[in-house]
């Protein structure tokens, strides 16, 4: 490792939002070492980073967040001047299912790097220098009505396993910074859109069984309305944020493109129809529309989701590049590239 280059530590690098954001840095800071320590879990996968194994500034270390004696040791070993922290067990569905690993991982997770952090900065006399960012989600706010935006004052209301997670580790940090005046921040983004999300998120989902010819499931009337952000809009947000946000400031991340689940469903089957007619043919649809189907309605499913950032387009300078439109096509296509590469002999 090459010790003269500054150290970034970033949890969960290998899923879904880490991978894009390792990535994006990599290209973006040359001289920044990034230290991706992650558990890889069904979650993560090291494919998301091909190409960057052999490059002297980055560093892929496997392990468990809520390790004291690693993350500990990774301070020791490493001068780390800053903590990006995505790692979290993220899925609505197996919260409901099985919400301990999720109190486990994300917030005991959250605390012991927070402590190791606090600890080693402390020591060094850098603790208002250096900076812990903590990856966050529009989910801790609860759910909105037919109009209005959650603001970074909206007060937190989660309303399922992994939101209350979330929210609680969200807090820890907040406690850091008002304890021990530690630089921290909070970021806290819609849902993101992308290459090399998880197959069981709603898009690859929809992607996957369209291309399978299965059914397409939508949770109960599929008007539930999120906000979609592209993924590589998020990273250059973060980068903002780490670099320029105030100390202890939070910032809401939205993409713009509220959309109805079963809307952004039918779209993607008409982009589906565009890239892929002959399949189409093949399955005898007339669409890829036609696979859509309607199942029962996850539990405490958050109505809409919706946030102002106006803070961090008038504060940072930040605004979305990718549109809606554009973005969900070379998203499917990424998917279906993926697919083919797999099915071909």
């Amino acid at each position: 490792m090459n010790k003269q280059k500054p150290v970034l530590l970033i949890t969960g690098g290998a899923g879904f939002i880490g991978s894009n954001f390792i990535r994006y840095m990599h290209e973006t800071y040359p001289d920044y070492h990034l230290l991706n320590l992650d558990k890889l879990t069904y979650a993560g996968n090291t494919s998301n980073l091909i190409g960057l194994e052999a490059s002297p500034t980055y560093t892929l270390i496997e392990g468990d967040i809520a390790d004291e004696h690693l993350v500990h040791s990774l301070f020791d070993e490493h001068d780390i001047h800053g903590v990006i922290h995505f790692a979290a067990e993220s899925h609505v569905d197996r919260s409901i299912e099985d919400s301990k690993q999720f109190v486990e991982t994300n917030v005991l997770g959250t605390l012991v790097l927070l402590q190791a952090a606090k600890q080693d900065w402390e020591k060094k006399g850098v603790l208002q220098e250096r900076r812990f960012h903590q990856i966050s989600t529009d989910e801790v706010y609860g759910s909105l009505g037919e109009t209005g935006e959650f603001s970074e004052d909206t007060p937190y209301d989660p309303r399922n396993p992994y939101s209350a997670s979330k929210a609680g580790a969200n807090l820890m940090v907040r406690s850091f910074g008002h304890t021990y005046n530690m630089n921290v921040v909070i970021s806290s983004s819609s849902n993101n859109y992308g290459p090399r999300q998880h197959t069981e998120k709603l898009i690859p989902t929809i992607v996957s069984k369209a291309l399978k010819n299965e059914q397409i499931p939508i949770y109960g009337d599929g008007k539930n309305v999120r906000d979609w952000l592209y993924v590589d809009d998020h990273c250059r947000a973060l980068d903002l944020i780490f670099h320029q946000a105030p100390p202890f400031s939070t910032y809401n991340i939205g993409g713009g493109n509220e959309i109805r689940n079963i809307d952004i469903a039918k779209e993607i089957c008409s982009i589906l129809d565009d890239i892929k007619p002959e399949l189409l043919k093949e399955t005898k649809l007339a669409s890829f529309q036609d696979l859509i189907t309607h199942t029962n309605d996850r539990l405490g499913h958050d109505r809409r989701y919706a946030v102002d950032d106006s803070k961090l387009r008038k504060e940072l300078g930040w605004e979305p590049k990718e549109a809606l439109s554009t973005g969900l096509r070379k998203t499917v296509q990424w998917y279906v590239n993926q697919w083919e590469s797999v099915a071909s002999p």
